[in-house]
């Protein structure tokens, strides 16, 4: 094995996080569809040889679990000889290709070095397609695609990539994000055989498995420092696919330096709220390293000392047919679980609940030439109160780390109008620390076109921390007297839907809280008169 210093292990570490940082700015800059090129829904990464994370960069962590499975996934259908320079491979089934829900589609592409594979340049990017769809099961979702070569050897398969388009909503959006994911993966190529020529292929490899050993030590040295014993923690979970409030619940234990996280829920539902094992993993590696050492590396060493288990054919660690496109408000249901279990046996460093939801909102009709528009936006909402700080406002928290689309962009693409966009006073939790706000946009239709919501926290709300209140939950309003959450909706030109999302919960007894801070909050609204004399006594 070679040997290579700390020194050059820092250097090569930081010239692979570039790279993936530039992936995503090449990928970013060349898109072409708003939720890409505006909002950022994307993300990037380089794996080693054998599959495992080398890095990635600092976008999605739900996207951790699009990319944890795929290599895997690749490697079970083709043999590594018959992988030649400049295959691309694409993918995006939950089941089959390594993925976790239908529009996140994947492109690998394996990066040589003196005819040797030596990494992965992956990249997914969340495609606005496959809009006004059931979800009982993952064939109402969309196009379901294994590991299959886009390119061969630096061909494109031009049928393959008809077939794929003919089966889009928005065809030319596909095929300018996918050639933007292309060139984000090409700049990746290039980027690490320069890498390999300058420091040699052998010394690169070395310190992707040194930095992976690193990441592995920290994990281990940060879970050594809480107490041994088991931390359990349970929520609930609610969504506007389904009437009813489902129990979640998880275990903790530490024992030395390693971590058993298991999970428990009820068996998987007719609706794309299940998650399958790898959305499970990536929710519960972020929500550890949040709390254990954020500044580990996000590579495949960070897991090594955790074990996640969930029963199998449950919402959390579910089997086909299931449907998964919702999954992301399950994941955010999983951090809330490892916060609060975790809360338990670190007082005073995890923070209140987040929003807990990633609130989507997918307005789609036609143009007037016939040709089909989709619009997709996730809402944030507000962040938990800091066991020294208020939450953040207006924020996604989380698994989720995407902008917001600019009012400016929205009105010149769709033929919508966004007639409020502000934060709701009196949504965050009150405490010592008061949590983040929520956010409320208000949309007009200005022309016939449907509209599909998909939230949680509607019947339940994020909690605060010792002593703190828990925040107000999702509201949505029709402008017609409907607050109907569940189902799609056909909008009339002129008519308006409103949607509230949660606030932050609050952290410790607000009797606690700095009565300047009070009258602040009150002189700028962001509490009402009512709340300050009900929780901080003004």
């Amino acid at each position: 094995m070679t040997t290579i210093d700390p020194i050059t292990v820092e250097v090569i570490g930081s010239a692979l996080q570039s790279i993936v940082e530039e992936m995503g700015e090449a990928l970013v800059r060349a898109s072409y569809s708003t939720n890409i090129k505006e909002r950022r829904d994307c993300s990037t990464a380089l794996f080693d040889r054998h599959g495992n994370t080398l890095c990635q960069a600092e976008h999605i962590p739900m996207h951790l679990g699009s990319f944890l499975g795929v290599i895997g996934a690749i490697y079970g259908r083709f043999k590594m000889n018959d992988i030649k320079p400049g295959d691309v491979f694409m993918a995006n089934d939950a089941y089959a290709g390594g993925a976790t829900h239908l529009p996140d589609i994947v492109l690998a592409e394996p990066i040589f070095v003196d005819d040797t594979l030596v990494t992965w340049a992956v990249n997914t990017a969340h495609h606005s397609d496959f809009a006004d769809r059931g979800h009982e099961h993952i064939y109402q979702e969309g196009l379901r695609i294994p590991p299959v070569r886009l390119y061969r050897e630096g061909v494109l398969n031009q049928d393959l990539q008809e077939m794929f388009l003919l089966n889009c909503q928005v065809p030319r959006e596909r095929l300018s994000d996918l050639r933007a994911q292309m060139s984000a993966n090409r700049l990746a190529v290039q980027r690490m055989q320069d890498l390999c020529g300058k420091y040699g292929t052998d010394k690169v490899l070395a310190a992707g498995e040194a930095l992976q050993d690193y990441a592995e030590r920290k994990m281990r040295a940060g879970i050594a420092a809480i107490p041994d014993g088991t931390y359990s923690f349970s929520d609930q979970f609610d969504s506007n696919q389904r009437g009813d409030r489902i129990r979640l619940s998880v275990e903790i234990t530490i024992a030395g330096d390693e971590m058993t996280l298991a999970f428990d829920g009820p068996p998987q539902l007719r609706a794309g709220l299940n998650l399958i094992y790898t959305s499970l993993l990536a929710a519960s590696y972020f929500a550890v390293k949040s709390v254990v050492d954020p500044t580990i590396l996000p590579n495949a060493g960070l897991a090594r000392p955790l074990t996640v288990t969930a029963p199998k054919g449950s919402i959390l660690n579910c089997e086909h047919p299931a449907a998964v496109d919702g999954r992301i408000a399950a994941a955010q249901r999983v951090c809330d679980l490892v916060y609060g279990a975790l809360a338990k046996a670190l007082p005073g460093r995890v923070m209140a609940a987040g929003n807990g939801c990633c609130t989507g909102a997918i307005f789609n009709g036609t143009h007037e030439d016939g040709s089909i528009w989709v619009y997709l936006e996730t809402i944030g909402g507000g962040g938990g109160a800091r066991p020294s700080a208020d939450g953040l406002s207006g924020i996604h928290v989380s698994l989720t780390n995407t902008s917001n689309l600019p009012v400016e962009s929205l009105e010149l693409e769709y033929p919508l109008t966004l007639m409020r966009y502000e934060l709701v006073d009196d949504s965050a939790g009150a405490g010592t620390w008061r949590g983040g706000m929520g956010v409320r946009r208000v949309y007009r239709a200005e022309k016939a076109c449907r509209f599909t919501v998909e939230g949680s926290r509607v019947a339940s709300e994020p909690w605060g921390l010792d002593g703190g209140t828990s925040a107000r939950g999702t509201v949505l309003d029709f402008g017609d007297g409907r607050t109907d959450f569940a189902g799609m909706v056909d909008l009339k030109p002129g008519q308006i839907v409103s949607i509230t999302t949660p606030g932050g919960g609050g952290y410790g007894d607000p009797a606690g809280r700095d009565p300047a801070a009070v009258r602040r909050d009150l002189a700028e609204g962001r509490i009402s008169a009512a709340t300050a004399e009900r929780f901080y006594k003004q």
